[in-house]
């Protein structure tokens, strides 16, 4: 039908209209919130590039997690600081049972026993090269051996109580290992989020300043593990090979520069699908915000509405906290 028979605005013109035939909803429930945790009590220490964010004590993690579920965001990932005296090139930190996150863990779900806790399981947190893997004598990361480490990394969460293991480190072959590991321990309902279209991007700087990883890389780079941001055929091949391993969901990493790789997935496999607002997307967003130029809450919630609607079912971001409270005041 033409004009003047067919006037699309005659929907858009009151506010019940636009309700009525609004495509994507936005909830509190598709927010997981990334938080930073490190040692010490009563602890809250700014990450200058990322305003607004804290790395926090395990005692401050407890008060987060109850703003979270007051909030009705459902999930918390975890991502430890480690104290530079406990990093190795061998990464044996990351599988210590009394560890940082594994502590964490178990303190939330103490507390907070409905709460989802999703771990990162990488070991670029607790490696003295910053890497996300080991190295051989070249720098190189080597793949087997690397996934033999994650396997006791990812056993270790699930041990203190992890729902949800995220393998984030683009290794081969490393969700069937961990699959098969949990289920000979007896952890048949400990998912797994596989990181499977994770990029080299340059998004990521900030979050590397906040987990201590930036100056042990250093002028190092990861582009012979994670992917290239060329790419997202091969994006659709990593995620296939993953779910053929045991993923129970999947990540595409960073959000918003790879919107088509999110649609893509969703509609070639049709199983949950994530997305990550990684810290450099919120700190260029926060500058914007800090500099008048932008309305925060409101290119908040677009943003985020655009990465549902592209085909993400959850989305991990540091404004989590923010935007289930703007959507509370909207309801």
């Amino acid at each position: 039908m033409a004009y003047p028979n067919t006037r699309p605005r005659r929907m858009r013109r009151d506010a019940f209209s636009r309700a009525l035939m609004r495509e994507t909803d936005l909830n509190a429930s598709d927010l997981i919130l990334p938080v930073f945790v490190r040692e010490g009590r009563d602890v809250a220490e700014p990450v200058p590039s990322m305003p607004g964010v804290e790395r926090v004590s395990i005692d401050r993690l407890l008060r987060i997690a109850a703003d979270a579920q007051q909030l009705g965001v459902p999930a918390l990932a975890l991502f430890p600081v480690t104290p530079p005296e406990a990093k190795s090139l061998d990464a044996r930190e990351a599988w210590n049972a009394d560890g940082l996150a594994q502590r964490a863990v178990r303190a939330l779900k103490k507390d907070f026993p409905e709460l989802g806790v999703i771990t990162d399981v990488a070991l670029d947190p607790f490696t003295t090269h910053g890497q996300d893997g080991l190295i051989d004598e070249s720098g190189y990361v080597v793949n087997d051996p690397t996934v033999e480490a994650l396997v006791k990394q990812a056993v270790s969460h699930a041990e203190a109580g992890a729902d949800m293991v995220a393998p984030s480190d683009m290794m081969d072959g490393r969700i069937g290992a961990i699959r098969a590991a949990l289920e000979a321990g007896g952890h048949v309902h400990t998912r797994i989020l596989a990181y499977s279209a994770k990029y080299a991007s340059a998004f990521y700087g900030p979050f590397r300043d906040a987990v201590g990883s930036a100056g042990n890389l250093g002028k190092g780079n990861k582009y012979t593990y994670q992917m290239d941001p060329a790419n997202s055929d091969e994006a659709l091949r990593e995620i296939a090979l993953d779910l053929d391993e045991g993923a129970d969901m999947i990540m595409v990493k960073p959000a918003m520069p790879y919107l088509d790789v999110v649609r893509r997935a969703k509609e070639r496999f049709g199983v949950p699908t994530f997305a990550y607002q990684v810290s450099g997307e919120y700190a260029m967003l926060k500058a914007a915000f800090q500099n008048g130029w932008l309305n925060e809450r409101a290119c908040v919630l677009e943003a985020l509405t655009g990465i549902r609607r592209a085909g993400a079912d959850a989305i991990l971001t540091y404004f989590a906290l923010d935007a289930a409270r703007w959507l509370r005041e909207n309801a």
